[in-house]
């Protein structure tokens, strides 16, 4: 049998492929950044053949740097960032138009449209959703509103969407010459358009979007037996090799953090931050402002589903402090910079670049800086920048005890933003329980590795990945409970600030 699971791990700034050995452990990783495209305020695009482009460049470079061949790889899963939404023609295997991403706002007027005239209820019932500008159903219409030839060519079945797990899965599998267009129910169920219920895309939830249903992919298991298809010998990897995985990445994180029973949780640290609830084979509607999505399928077995709470802007929000105002060199500078001072000296920062989402769903919302005062230094900017990504954290945390009854004991961390010290000491410190980080902080590539390796019998079962979990290091909280409260109301008081400061409908 191979030795190895190869894991393509597409996200929001850049795309790495990394390959891991039954024990979990990474073998080789390659990583590249794409451009961010931002053609006016709000609008937040991504070009889809870059991305592609990446995607086999990290590919053959990675097998390349540890001698690899199509043979030592049992299979190959794919994670992606989730709703970011591509239309293409299936003829030509060219894209209409720039991929519009998940933190894009442009379609605020869709969403408060749903809202307006009610059916805003239905759409949140069948979904699991609210209607937001984060999710691909609204991006879809947009698109198909706006771009010149869309609708016409998807009528007659040669404009197709997907997510951009679809997008690749499509292009590795032959593109034009018999490209697999599929997805799984994770990313289906980020669109809007799905049926938590029934698995499948709702015809009435497509009225709302006025979506043709010829342009929608197939809806498999995450971890499928049956394959999603096989990578052509002419492709990156230089051989077939079977794709039998694919996770949207906070589900595949979720997967990574084997958070297979109900009541366990995990925060993802990156551009966003993302808090999932397994509630097993439960559906749990949320009062509190949280989603309820599909957190996995494996092959036959029915769904599990998850509270998830997304944060739009947190890791992001250090590159803010990096590439828009220059007071740091690179992201590991933020952590000596707000070292420099032992308190935020009454700076919050609410990072609400593309409005807030959970537990908020305010799209009117924009960043705000308050309690500046000539006291005020780019030291305590930065600690209320990392302040922040703790904050928002504390305040989904609360929104998902309410709904669920789980009291959180401990939490599982992951991403980039891990590698902050001084930010996760401080997320024990709002929270009030520790933190505890994984030795393979890298959880999103991870579970897609695991999705894929189950289907083909390379872990046999879920019990083997719990047994390769280690942790690495933990953080326990230091405050006590009053400035615990006290910090976090100043919090709340901050937040009320952005609200209110963009007419959406303008």
């Amino acid at each position: 049998m191979s030795e190895f699971i190869g894991s393509i791990d597409q996200g929001t700034t850049s795309t790495r492929f990394m390959v891991f050995d039954h024990g979990g452990n990474e073998i080789v990783r390659h990583q590249l950044e794409h451009e961010q495209i931002l053609p006016r305020a709000g609008w937040v695009e991504h070009n889809p053949t870059e991305i592609w482009e990446r995607t086999r460049s990290v590919i053959t470079t990675a097998m390349n740097k540890a001698d690899l061949g199509a043979g030592d790889l049992a299979a190959v899963g794919i994670t992606n960032q989730r709703e970011t939404t591509v239309v293409w023609n299936r003829r030509t295997g060219r894209t209409y138009c720039n991929a519009i991403v998940w933190q894009d706002t442009r379609t605020d007027k869709i969403a408060n449209a749903l809202h307006r005239d009610g059916r805003a209820e239905v759409v949140r019932q069948r979904s699991g959703l609210p209607p937001a500008t984060y999710f691909a159903g609204g991006k879809l219409k947009w698109i198909l509103d706006n771009v010149e030839g869309v609708r016409a060519d998807a009528e007659k079945g040669e404009a197709i969407f997907g997510t951009i797990d679809t997008w690749l899965l499509w292009n590795l599998t032959g593109g034009t010459d018999g490209g697999v267009h599929a997805t799984d129910a994770t990313n289906a169920s980020r669109t809007m358009l799905m049926d938590l219920e029934t698995w499948d895309w709702d015809d009435e939830l497509l009225s709302f979007f006025d979506v043709p249903r010829k342009m929608l992919p197939f809806i498999l298991p995450s971890s499928n037996p049956e394959f999603y298809g096989t990578t052509r010998a002419d492709g990156p990897f230089g051989g077939e090799v079977p794709l039998t995985g694919v996770l949207g990445d906070q589900q595949a994180a979720t997967v990574g953090q084997v958070c297979f029973k109900p009541g366990e949780a995990k925060n993802t640290y990156g551009t966003g931050n993302f808090l999932l609830l397994n509630t097993g084979n439960e559906i749990v509607r949320s009062e509190h402002g949280l989603l309820t999505t599909i957190c996995y399928q494996f092959g036959e077995h029915k769904p599990v589903y998850a509270l998830e709470g997304s944060i739009a802007v947190t890791g992001s929000a250090v590159q803010w402090l990096r590439d828009q105002l220059g007071i740091i060199s690179g992201a590991a500078q933020s952590e000596a910079l707000a070292g420099q001072v032992s308190d935020n000296g009454g700076v919050y920062f609410v990072p609400a670049f593309s409005g807030l989402f959970a537990p908020y769903w305010r799209s009117d919302a924009r960043g705000a800086i308050v309690g500046l005062s000539r006291y005020s230094t780019n030291a305590h900017i930065a600690r209320a920048t990392l302040e922040s990504i703790c904050f928002q954290t504390r305040d989904v945390v609360d929104a998902m005890q309410a709904d669920s009854g789980v009291t959180l004991d401990v939490l599982r961390a992951d991403g980039g933003v891990t590698a902050n010290e001084l930010c996760m000491q401080m997320q024990a410190d709002v929270l009030g329980v520790p933190v505890y980080r994984p030795v393979v902080a890298e959880t999103t590539a991870l579970g897609a590795a695991y999705a894929a390796g189950l289907a083909v019998g390379f872990w046999r079962s879920t019990d083997e990945l719990v047994e390769n979990w280690q942790e690495d290091k933990r953080w326990q909280p230091t405050w006590d409970s009053d400035r615990r409260e006290s910090e976090h109301a100043r919090w709340k008081k901050a937040v009320s600030r952005t609200l209110d400061w963009v007419d959406v409908d303008g």
